[in-house]
């Protein structure tokens, strides 16, 4: 079976895609630096969920899972790039799985330098080790955010991404430039995931569900942007990870429009009303809270909402949960964990 690194592990998404991928029977190599722009416990939380036991993790030093043998994890920086060359060189992995980032589009505002380090800097030496080592295939994240205030929805990957509204944005379509140029230039296999706004259990406690859930909870007002008429295609976590699974084995080739580079949406393909959202979430959790109804922040975009046609037809990924049954699922998460 292949050998495949996830880097992001300790995160939302990265923690689901590997223990999707154990199930499968993937041997799987996880890395995360385990930052505190969110409360750290969540992160060891979840590695703990995956058999990876928190008093053991320590920088530089591989973890072994003590629920599933094939689960390896080490806590390390994709910044530092000796350290990232030397695992590569140890472990001889056949995939990688980069979804290790600066997450967050209104934090861009306050701390630029950390998306450049991680979202740049960190994304060029998972490049070159991928490019020096031969790696079969690079799957990596993006992010709908690239599409900026595009006015023509849904969103194609055929569409014009120039002009994006945060700094994370344009760390994304940079990815998938640098990408592109590996691809063009070494031909390195990679396939950049446009993700839309995903969601589910153990999803960021600065994600729009984690804080519209912990205000209700305490009876506290909503912060509700642009009055309520901002859209998302909301993508449940386990859509997500299935997707990106689907496409460890459509590798890139000589044969595409552009050599051994792919970019795929990956979402719900349904936008729905912020407003609308909050209420399903209100009606999931019983009861209701006040709502202030603010102008736009800076950096939003208005509307997402993905056209994941080209996704369906490379792999038949179809997207199989709703919004309601997907928030009963976080919720039902939530009121356990908090």
């Amino acid at each position: 079976m292949k050998a495949i690194l996830v880097t992001g592990a300790a995160g939302f998404i990265g923690f689901h895609l590997v223990e999707a991928l154990l199930k499968k029977g993937y041997r799987v190599f996880g890395i995360d630096s385990i930052n505190n722009y969110y409360d750290v416990k969540l992160k060891y939380d979840r590695l703990s969920e995956s058999g990876i036991v928190k008093n053991k993790v320590k920088n530089n030093l591989k973890v072994q899972s003590i629920k599933n043998s094939n689960y390896t994890f080490l806590k390390s920086d994709i910044t530092n790039l000796p350290n990232i060359h030397q695992l590569f060189s140890d472990e001889k992995f056949d995939i990688v799985i980069n979804l290790a980032a600066q997450a967050g589009v209104r934090y861009s505002l306050e701390n630029p330098h950390a998306y450049v380090q991680s979202n740049l800097v960190g994304f060029i030496n998972i490049l070159e080790c991928c490019r020096h080592f031969n790696i079969e295939h690079l799957i990596y994240a993006s992010s709908s955010s690239v599409y900026g205030n595009n006015k023509k929805i849904p969103f194609s990957e055929t569409d014009r991404v120039d002009f994006p509204v945060s700094l994370y944005a344009a760390t994304k379509k940079a990815d998938e430039l640098m990408a592109h140029v590996y691809s063009h230039l070494y031909k390195l296999p990679t396939t950049g995931l446009r993700f839309f706004t995903v969601y589910g259990p153990w999803g960021r406690p600065d994600m729009a569900p984690t804080l519209f859930a912990t205000a209700i909870k305490n009876h506290q007002p909503i912060k509700v942007f642009n009055k309520g008429k901002l859209e998302r295609d909301f993508t449940y976590i386990d859509d997500i990870t299935i997707g990106i699974i689907k496409t460890i084995d459509l590798q890139p080739n000589e044969k595409l429009e552009h050599p051994y580079y792919q970019l795929f949406n990956i979402g719900n393909s349904q936008k729905v009303k912020l407003i609308d959202f909050i209420n399903i979430l209100e009606e999931a959790m019983g009861r209701t809270t006040e709502k202030l109804f603010l102008p736009m922040q800076s950096g939003d975009v208005k509307s997402t909402w993905a056209n994941s046609e080209k996704l369906m037809q490379a792999v038949g990924f179809v997207p199989r949960v709703g919004i309601k049954e997907g928030l009963e699922k976080f919720v039902n998460w939530f009121i356990e964990y908090y």
